[in-house]
Parts: C-alpha cells; sequence; structure tokens
C-alpha cells in the first residue's frame, strides 16, 4: 500500500467530511441527489432564503461536490462525481429519504456492484 497515497485520499476524505458537517449543506446535497435543482426551487424545498442557499452552493462548487448548468438566467445545480453520488446516497439512504423515493434506483445499482 502507498501511505502518500493513502494520506492524500484521507485528506480527501476529511475535507468532503467537513463539508458536509453542515446541516444545510448536506440538506443540499440531498435534494441535489435526487435531480438537478435551481436555488429557487431549493429555497422552496428548504425553506432557507436564497442566498443563504447561493452562498452554500458557492462553498459546495468551490469543493467541487458540485457543478452548474445554465439554461437562460436559470442555473442549475447537480452531484459533480461518482464518488460524491455513492457517498451521498448513503447518507440519503441512512439520513434523508425513504425507499419510495427517486435517489433509490441509484442505491439499487450500487448494491448490485
Amino acid at each position: 500500500m502507498d501511505y502518500d497515497l493513502l494520506e492524500e485520499k484521507a485528506e480527501s476524505a476529511a475535507e468532503f467530511l467537513k463539508m458536509m458537517a453542515s446541516a444545510p449543506r448536506l440538506l443540499l446535497m440531498c435534494l441535489v441527489l435526487e435531480e438537478e435543482r435551481s436555488v429557487g426551487e431549493l429555497a422552496e424545498k428548504t425553506g432557507l432564503r436564497m442566498p443563504t442557499v447561493s452562498q452554500q452552493l458557492a462553498l459546495l462548487r468551490a469543493q467541487g461536490l458540485v457543478t452548474t448548468r445554465r439554461e437562460g438566467t436559470t442555473i442549475y445545480y447537480r452531484l459533480a462525481s461518482e464518488p460524491v453520488k455513492d457517498i451521498m446516497a448513503m447518507l440519503y439512504k441512512h439520513f434523508c429519504a425513504g425507499a419510495d423515493l427517486p435517489v433509490s434506483k441509484h442505491l439499487e445499482s450500487l448494491e448490485a456492484e
């Protein structure tokens, strides 16, 4: 085992977990795991103010956890990578939702691997 690589990956995991140590960010990540969403949709679903949602999404984007797509004047957010989706799917399964929600399909594919 390459210790330097392990140490690098541990740092990356620690940074990810620090970002998830915020209830609003975790909530936003759970919602964008379900489907791509705009700031307005996220504010409506969470009850958070739009500036708060935008600020939290900017932090997540800066850390490479979410990515965006622009459609006209609307920006849509989604999870940025498969590793992030996999980790969020497990968190979602245990803390965010029931089996009848859209993310259950992603969880089923993880369990099949």
